[in-house]
């Protein structure tokens, strides 16, 4: 597959693809695997349990991932507050050894929104602590705001709430958010198809995160594929400079200077 024209620049460092990729849901290890080496991701993510950091119950699945030899993102998916966000980073500090953290504070356990009151004082700690945090936040303009006042050198806002796959619910908010920001946005959480990565590349975003969208597909190394495929394509879009929609029919060809014009 063709890579972007030019690369992921996160906290300093280089990343030669736009798209990253979640590792639960999968049929099976092997079609994890091969749908990365389809879509050849910039990072994967991976959440950890409190039961898993130490009993290392499952090592295949670590070894799988250090196979891959993709940079793996890890997650405190499942916090719910703020303590129990700093003590899963540290474990995921260790067990991964590797700084890279998404952030994830649960506020509500039906739409797994996350707690924006307590989301940058979280956030705060950890960079304090020497993370490199990567939030899933909501598309609001004044967390994300807050989240990059404390120190985050990039925000993930979702288009829709996880494993929906509506694709962007709020296109105002998210293109004013996109105005706004001078950071890396990554679009994290409610893309169901490719055109919804192409959109939100065109729109400029800079790189969108995708699990259930690609898992669940009736061929996750297809989709896996066509989301990169289509991540490329609205980033070059967005570089290239779309047109702008227009009320009334453009003539493509100059009327001026034809040979026949015929008048109703």
């Amino acid at each position: 597959m063709h890579t972007p024209i030019d690369p992921l620049i996160l906290y300093g460092e280089v990343f030669h693809s736009r798209l990253l990729l979640g590792t639960s849901r999968y049929p099976s290890p092997q079609v994890l695997a091969d749908a990365v080496k389809a879509s050849q991701p910039a990072m994967l993510t991976a959440s950890l349990r409190r039961q898993t950091a130490h009993a290392d119950t499952s090592p295949a699945f670590w070894n799988l991932l250090k196979d891959m030899k993709v940079p793996v993102l890890p997650n405190t998916a499942g916090c719910h507050s703020v303590q129990e966000v700093i003590t899963t980073a540290e474990m995921a500090r260790e067990v991964f050894e590797t700084d890279w953290l998404k952030l994830e504070l649960i506020g509500d356990d039906y739409s797994l929104q996350p707690d924006t009151l307590n989301l940058p004082a979280a956030a705060d700690h950890l960079v304090k602590a020497g993370f490199k945090v990567l939030p899933y936040c909501t598309e609001d303009l004044v967390l994300c705001q807050k989240l990059v006042d404390v120190g985050c050198q990039a925000v993930m806002p979702w288009a829709a709430p996880i494993g929906t796959g509506q694709g962007p619910v709020n296109p105002y908010a998210m293109r004013l958010l996109r105005e706004r920001l001078q950071v890396p946005l990554i679009v994290d959480a409610g893309l169901g198809v490719p055109s919804h990565a192409c959109q939100v590349m065109e729109w400029g975003y800079d790189a969108v995160l995708l699990n259930t969208a690609v898992a669940l597909a009736h061929s996750p190394i297809g989709m896996a594929q066509a989301f990169a495929h289509a991540v490329v394509a609205g980033r070059q879009a967005f570089l290239g400079g779309a047109m702008q929609a227009q009320t009334s029919a453009q003539a493509s060809t100059p009327l001026i200077g034809t040979p026949f014009w015929h008048q109703a």
